[in-house]
């Protein structure tokens, strides 16, 4: 984000994963007014999700759902979980995603 830019941050679309709709998009991250929603929000940015695989998906919002259930800190902020659980890099080559693949070679 330091290189982008808090200005490009803001203008991504950031949809929340964890509450996906009939027709197979998700809502806008963020709740208006008193509104109730049966999962807490997973918000990524909408290229993100686009790239994830449906059991990503998942695993993504169950980490988000661990981390609420402990209750709110104790300074009102929410609690964060981390998108990807391997926290590598992930590349993609002919179709296939490759889990930690770290060559820096010419393909």
């Amino acid at each position: 984000m330091a290189k982008k830019g808090l200005r490009s941050w803001v203008k991504e679309n950031w949809v929340d994963i964890a509450n996906k709709k009939p027709d197979g998009s998700y809502p806008k991250c963020g709740r208006s007014g008193g509104e109730k929603r049966k999962n807490y929000p997973k918000c990524v940015p909408a290229a993100k999700a686009a790239g994830m695989s449906k059991s990503q998906k998942r695993t993504a919002v169950a980490r988000k759902k661990k981390a609420e259930a402990g209750g709110r800190r104790a300074d009102k902020k929410p609690n964060r979980a981390k998108t990807l659980a391997h926290g590598g890099l992930v590349q993609r080559r002919a179709g296939a995603a490759i889990k930690g693949f770290d060559f820096k070679g010419v393909f």
